[in-house]
């Protein structure tokens, strides 16, 4: 089905943000629509467009957005990663979707990939207007910045907010090593991040609005946050879940099956698929056309 791709944007607290808006032709009754979220470091021109793109051409009215702060997005200070914020822009998503004519307000759900997955599973425990929940890859990104000496980095933040309250320049660092060569230098050996540079840092899905950096100091809100916590109790929307079966750092696979145990949600699916790493799910066509198809089958079902 061919759908109409529209620059849009749209205000997440105050802060404008910059989107995507498909639309299947000929669409003129209410329409189920999918928000995507894209994964951190990310932006709406890569995965989660993909997913996006895909969606609309089966039907679905689809949202896929910068997150504040990033991308063509707005909001300062940049490149920060604030999960609240996260969150509130998947709600304020939600909002500007029900402000369409052709969106049924009934059928509205949420697909978000690798962190984006985590955010949209965690916008949903308090967002019932959302009505179904799938996720790809997912990953709790604050479980994933604890496991990396958190104690240590959060006086490091400490001790860089004193110093640019005191007039230093901010720090911005980076998401991921910017060459194979520099990771070989840092002595990483992983498929999540090998296959991370080849996507982000290449032709393959590189992005101008994806530019691999983080403001240090912001670091602090993403080790405070759990994107699970209260799933037990709050997440009660249905899910599908689709993970690769091959593991690595960014620990998709354990997230994805913590996800599964935890939720409330009475509808609840996880799909492994085998052989398929992490970043297979980002862009590989016969992965993610596995993924579509299970999602499509779960929204038809949901929304």
């Amino acid at each position: 089905m061919r759908f109409n791709k529209k620059a849009i944007t749209f205000s997440s607290n105050s802060i404008n943000v910059a989107g995507f808006l498909n639309t299947p032709e000929n669409t003129s009754k209410a329409t189920p629509a999918l928000v995507c979220v894209h994964p951190g470091s990310s932006c709406k021109d890569q995965t989660a467009g993909i997913y996006a793109e895909k969606f609309a051409e089966l039907g679905y009215i689809t949202i896929v957005f910068d997150a504040s702060y990033q991308g063509e997005s707005g909001g300062e200070p940049r490149y920060t990663e604030d999960p609240s914020a996260r969150v509130e822009d998947v709600r304020s998503a939600v909002d500007y979707l029900t402000t369409l004519d052709v969106v049924d307000n009934e059928r509205i759900g949420v697909l978000g990939v690798c962190a984006g997955g985590g955010y949209a599973a965690n916008v949903a425990m308090t967002e019932k207007r959302i009505k179904a929940v799938g996720v790809v890859a997912s990953a709790n990104i604050g479980r994933l910045y604890r496991e990396q000496n958190p104690i240590q980095t959060l006086e490091q933040i400490g001790e860089q907010r004193t110093a640019e309250a005191n007039g230093a320049d901010p720090l911005i660092t980076q998401w991921i090593p910017n060459s194979q060569e520099e990771r070989e230098q840092a002595g990483i050996d992983d498929i999540d991040i090998k296959e991370a540079i080849d996507y982000y840092k290449t032709s393959r899905g590189q992005s101008s609005n994806s530019p691999n950096k983080l403001k240090f100091t912001s670091m602090e809100k993403v080790l405070a946050f759990d994107a699970f916590h209260l799933a037990d109790q709050l997440l009660t929307q249905p899910l599908q879940i689709v993970i690769g079966s091959v593991k690595g750092s960014f620990g998709s696979y354990s997230d994805g099956h913590e996800l599964y145990e935890k939720a409330a949600s009475a509808d609840k699916d996880i799909l492994v698929l085998d052989g398929v790493t992490h970043y297979d799910l980002y862009d590989q066509p016969e992965p993610v056309e596995k993924a579509v198809d299970k999602l499509e089958t779960f929204y038809k079902q949901y929304l």
